[in-house]
């Protein structure tokens, strides 16, 4: 089979050798180092539709300490975003969680707008653009029908209205048209303010805007729902939610705040399963003692535990329920982890073959020193070995007079457990015979 390769523009190549040399996943590029588990994306896909057909989505994705979570999440986003939805995504952290008394349940919301995407602003940012285009859609409406834009803008949100905080949403929204109408950039900015979640006090809110309320820790997730509403209305297909580094809710010490969140999950699960949530999907990134302890994880919720368990019938036939709440990432074979350096090996060219640092011999061999040094680890877990092998390319490019096999012996694999590393979606090339 012949493959076509693009050339890989410059800004894109150091925007992908920085992330990976980071140990992180690359915000920009994905589709240049993406390879492996088909069967789970296919599975996330058919959530998308779902999401664009009217319907909801909810899933946990599981997997270790650098297995790839974070890179799968954001290929889905990519998926999502060519599907006409808009994507906000976030990091769980001590400061930002799903259930708060002293703010960090708004620092999340407010995380996760100020990560607004779609197809057009895919690096985020895009809140103020699909409000923009909300209005310019009204006032086209209203052309056509020979009524007041005031008039369209007040029955589109009608529907705001009957949600928990949805009138003073909605009061949001229309006071934006209002500064746009006449070219008051002041309260424009005050109603985008509102809209990420940047006031603190509903004094100072009321005093911009006229509302009476805000979004805080209590309206953290009808906010989200009342959102899904809005981009709807601004001719986009629905609102995918992405959530990483859920580890930090079974990190939390305090028993009581923990199963607050663990409560609040459980809810938005039940919207999502049942159907009441609308152009709505929910992917929430955690490891597997996150998941599976029953001290301190979500199986320590009994009513999350009776809704996630894996399917038993599954279980006993040996094979995986990719329709299930829970999706345990699969761990990348040899050769899917050879094809990923090849990705990265063609990233550093530039997309161009004649400008590779090294040759085959030399990502086998990168991998047989990777195999004798941690094992197994290296498929499982290849966030180290992809660093490590950016690392090597990087000192290869910068020292001309040096050689791949000088360099293999010498290559370290530390053994930390921070963020996540690529592995996902179909690759681009076809299996080579590499073995291990």
């Amino acid at each position: 089979m012949t493959v076509t390769r693009t050339r890989i523009r410059p800004r894109e190549r150091d925007s992908i050798i920085q992330s990976l040399k980071a140990g992180v996943a690359p915000r920009a590029g994905i589709q240049h180092i993406q390879v492996g588990r088909v069967n789970e994306i296919e599975a996330i896909n058919k959530d998308i539709d779902r999401i664009a057909q009217g319907g909801s989505a909810f899933r946990l994705i599981i997997g270790e300490y650098g297995s790839g979570k974070t890179f799968f999440l954001s290929v889905i986003k990519a998926i999502a975003l060519e599907k006409q939805l808009v994507s906000v995504n976030g990091d769980l952290s001590p400061d930002r969680r799903i259930h708060a008394s002293s703010g960090q349940a708004r620092n999340l919301y407010s995380e996760l707008m100020r990560n607004m995407a779609t197809r057009n602003k895919p690096q985020g940012n895009a809140l103020t653009a699909i409000i923009e285009r909300f209005v310019n859609s009204a006032q086209q409406a209203a052309v056509s029908a020979g009524v007041s834009v005031a008039s369209v803008i007040d029955e589109r949100l009608s529907s705001l209205t009957e949600h928990v905080g949805g009138y003073d949403f909605a009061k949001v929204i229309e006071a934006y048209w209002r500064g746009h109408e006449n070219n008051d950039d002041n309260l424009m900015s005050n109603a985008i303010r509102w809209l990420r979640a940047e006031y603190s006090t509903k004094t100072d809110a009321r005093k911009a805007l006229g509302v009476r309320d805000i979004i805080s820790d209590t309206s953290f997730y009808s906010n989200l729902k009342i959102m899904s509403l809005l981009v709807t209305q601004a001719g986009y297909k629905g609102l995918l939610v992405c959530l990483d580094e859920m580890v930090n809710l079974y990190k939390l010490s305090n028993t009581r705040a923990r199963l607050s969140n663990y409560e609040q999950i459980l809810s938005i699960l039940n919207d999502c399963l049942q159907g009441t949530a609308e152009h709505m999907g929910f992917l929430l990134g955690g490891t597997p003692e996150f998941l599976l302890d029953t001290r301190r994880g979500l199986y320590s919720y009994d009513a999350l535990q009776s809704r996630l368990a894996e399917n038993s019938f599954a279980q006993r036939a040996g094979v995986i329920d990719y329709s299930s709440p829970t999706l345990h990432l699969a761990n990348l074979t040899p050769e899917e982890v050879y094809i990923l350096l090849q990705n990265i090996r063609r990233v550093f060219a530039s997309g161009d073959e004649t400008l590779f640092l090294v040759p085959d011999e030399a990502l086998e061999a990168f991998l047989h020193h990777c195999s004798n040094t941690i094992g197994d680890a290296y498929f499982r877990t290849p966030r180290n070995t992809i660093k490590a092998f950016a690392d090597m390319l990087s000192v290869l490019e910068q020292n001309k007079n040096l050689e791949w096999s000088d360099l293999i012996d010498s290559v370290a694999i530390p053994e930390d457990h921070t963020s996540d590393m690529p592995g996902t979606a179909d690759s681009t090339d076809g299996l080579t015979n590499f073995t291990l």
